[in-house]
């Protein structure tokens, strides 16, 4: 746990457990806190990476516009530093994207890449939520009933709903009420307004896990249906019951679904 300098800036990471190098990559409204419950099961046989992307957590804010561009020269600042020449990465959201972005740079680097609830290209969908989200930053509870809801699954929202109800009440105190977060959160959003790796994703070439909810309505399965039908050596699943955030939803299957994927001693089968 501590802070690398990075162009300048101040860079929170942690790291947990030995073995085979794991690199988890936030989610846009994540931190490296957001990974609590899953460091245990993710270390054990692991040697497991956190970081906080500029804007995000304990790392500083940038205070300009960026893009993905200046993420994906962090993650593979970070790998210098800890002197990690190839490793594993997952992300969600936000961090899916960075992590098929340093995957298609750094091939060489990039052993398996799993990919959660991703997209490959912001279209208009995604524009107008990010947009909508933009314009409500100002007043806590309305940014809250913008942002939130579409991040979570019907299902979700009733069975735990007191978990939401308190969640609401947390955020709207706190993160949604801090200036300076919000500011980022803006930069955050406008840093995906041009991604779009579409014309890339035959270049992928670490085995990819794609995996959709079918409650996703920030990122339907339709994105990453067309993932998996345009990157080469990808392996696609499907979460029946899950909303965008499928690490909370569905925490033992998220956690069980890298392990694995990660952990495969098998590349290939000779079966067909």
């Amino acid at each position: 746990m501590a802070y690398f300098t990075f162009e300048n800036k101040q860079v929170w990471y942690e790291t947990y457990g030995e073995g085979s190098p794991l690199l988890l990559l936030n989610g846009i409204m994540m931190s490296c806190a957001s990974w609590t419950e899953f460091i245990e099961p993710l270390s054990r046989f692991n040697r497991l990476i956190l970081v906080d992307l500029l804007d995000q957590g304990k790392s500083d804010k940038l205070c300009e516009a960026y893009d993905h561009a200046v993420q994906v020269r962090l993650v593979d600042a970070l790998l210098n530093h800890l002197n990690i020449e190839r490793l594993c990465i997952a992300g969600i959201s936000y961090g899916s994207e960075i992590g098929l972005e340093y995957a298609l740079d750094h091939p060489e680097r990039v052993e398996r890449l799993m990919l959660f609830n991703a997209t490959a290209a912001s279209g208009p969908w995604l524009t107008d939520i990010g947009n909508a989200w933009n314009l409500a930053v100002d007043d806590p509870m309305q940014y809250y009933y913008t942002a939130i809801p579409v991040i979570y699954s019907p299902r979700f929202y009733k069975i735990h709903n007191d978990w939401m109800e308190n969640r609401r009440a947390l955020l709207t105190k706190t993160a949604f009420a801090n200036e300076a977060w919000m500011e980022g959160m803006v930069r955050l959003t406008n840093s995906s307004a041009n991604y779009d790796v579409r014309a890339r994703l035959g270049e992928v070439q670490c085995p990819t896990l794609i995996v959709s909810c079918r409650q996703d309505y920030l990122t339907p399965v339709e994105e990453q249906q067309y993932l998996a039908e345009h990157i080469p050596d990808s392996h696609y699943v499907t979460i029946e019951d899950s909303g965008h955030a499928s690490m909370y939803e569905q925490p033992t299957l998220f956690a069980s679904l890298i392990l694995g994927f990660a952990n495969h001693a098998k590349r290939r089968y000779g079966i067909v």
